[in-house]
């Protein structure tokens, strides 16, 4: 963490460490840049906690996944996660940069159609979709949906007959692997919620009654193995199984699998020794394995899709907070610094959820002082409020500081909620020197209009 700190010093080194955005830069007096502004002027502007979103990382990394997963791969498509982080000005910067959305829910749906998405631009998942999500997906034309169970087979049929449309849908399929950054587990994974499992034929007995059905029109086969998945082992892995099931229905019913989804997952750094798989060597390595595959048993090779989400927005946001209290501790072995800032697990349950790990620096100032070993924690009412466990932040960190988390830019506003009456934290961009509001902080009043006695 000291070797963190020294990265994002540097006032020459515009690139600063890979955990943080890529325009992050330092100035003289230790202040903190991203996209040429400022994070001072942005707090006394939009106040704290802040999400900040570089918008040029995030444009940089969604060409960087369409180059490297669309070349060569005639109908593929690579969808950005929505579940990420969606809005409607994050959704006009993938698409325009040549993404298509996987959205999850209605509501995602209805941001994307509020963003102008094209329908054939959107592929919608869900293992519990409702019939209004249902209708609202097809009548919008989405180009994909993936089925994740036998009664959706007769749901999704039914609606597409009433509003008379042919749906191109996607089984998911549950391989038995699961793969978490460097680890996965080749064992019969087959204890979840989403999918159907290929080793009970269940897949091959959705295909066989999707294709009774009119109304619906097999495409492919989807599969996800996990996330933050740092090399390619468990695709490896997964696609073996996935080509063995579409070789068995083309074999069995002459039916071929045009697409192949590969799902999402890929991992960024959120500590300086995490070392992920580069886009484009990711790319390669999948595209080989698949058509490796695919040759042993003599089928086509299909189109390839993919769905990163945190991948593409998760190094571009960081979340500003500013020092509220900063209290000693007496520990059986010395003692421990608790530093309390103005949000905590409202705005980032990650670390209580998962025991995810970041990185944070004081952005406000520059400190000569030795750094110590603290905590970053939240406002809230739980001891679980942890926003850093373990942050070597500088010695002389005091009341009124600026100190930003690194790589929040997915899953933290996506999951943010409203405990303790917190109202939600606003997220900006910055570009080039100018900065905007993409979504502005909730207010006590947000939170009162939901409520029927308030009135």
């Amino acid at each position: 963490m000291v070797q963190e700190l020294q990265a994002i010093s540097s006032v020459a080194d515009n690139a600063a460490s890979h955990v943080w955005p890529q325009s992050a830069l330092r100035t003289p007096s230790g202040e903190l840049q991203i996209g040429k502004v400022g994070v001072v002027q942005l707090a006394a502007e939009f106040g704290t906690p802040l999400f900040l979103f570089d918008e040029q990382d995030v444009r940089m990394r969604a060409r960087e996944f369409a180059h490297a997963y669309l070349a060569d791969n005639i109908g593929g498509q690579v969808y950005y996660a929505a579940k990420a982080f969606l809005s409607v000005a994050i959704a006009r910067w993938v698409v325009e940069e040549g993404l298509g959305i996987d959205v999850a829910t209605g509501g995602e749906l209805a941001v994307a159609i509020r963003a102008g998405v094209p329908g054939e631009k959107l592929l919608m998942h869900g293992n519990n979709k409702s019939a209004d999500e249902i209708r609202s997906a097809l009548e919008y034309g989405v180009g994909r949906i993936v089925i994740d169970s036998f009664d959706e087979i007769v749901r999704v049929a039914a609606i597409a007959t009433e509003v008379n449309v042919v749906a191109k849908v996607l089984v998911r399929a549950t391989v038995g692997v699961e793969a978490h950054t460097h680890e996965f587990i080749a064992t019969a994974h087959e204890d979840q919620k989403f999918g159907l499992s290929v080793a009970e034929g269940d897949v091959e007995e959705a295909v066989r009654r999707i294709s009774k059905l009119p109304s619906l029109h097999f495409v492919g086969l989807h599969s996800h193995i996990g996330s933050q998945i740092f090399d390619s082992a468990g695709f490896e892995i997964a696609a073996a199984r996935v080509v063995s099931v579409a070789y068995s229905i083309y074999d069995t019913q002459g039916i071929e699998c045009q697409e192949f989804n590969l799902g999402g997952g890929m991992g960024i750094a959120y500590l300086p020794a995490d070392d992920p798989l580069s886009v484009d060597a990711m790319a390669i390595h999948i595209r080989a394995i698949v058509i490796r595959e695919c040759e042993a048993v003599g089928i086509p090779i299909p189109s390839l899709c993919f769905e990163p989400g945190r991948a593409i927005v998760g190094r571009a946001g960081i979340t500003l907070y500013e020092v509220g209290t900063v209290k000693k501790v007496a520990l059986d072995r010395g003692e421990r610094t608790y530093v309390s800032v103005d949000g905590g697990m409202s705005d980032n349950i990650r670390t209580a959820l998962y025991g995810a790990q970041y990185s944070v620096a004081l952005v406000s100032r520059t400190s000569l002082v030795a750094p110590i070993l603290c905590r970053v924690v939240g406002k809230h009412c739980e001891s679980g409020d942890i926003v850093v466990r373990d942050a070597w932040l500088p010695g002389d960190l005091s009341p009124g500081d600026l100190i930003a988390v690194a790589a929040t830019g997915a899953y933290c506003r996506s999951m943010a909620s409203n405990y303790n009456q917190v109202p939600r934290p606003p997220v900006v961009s910055v570009l080039d020197g100018q900065s905007q509001l993409v979504l502005r902080r909730e207010t006590f009043e947000d939170l009162l209009a939901l409520d029927p006695f308030a009135g």
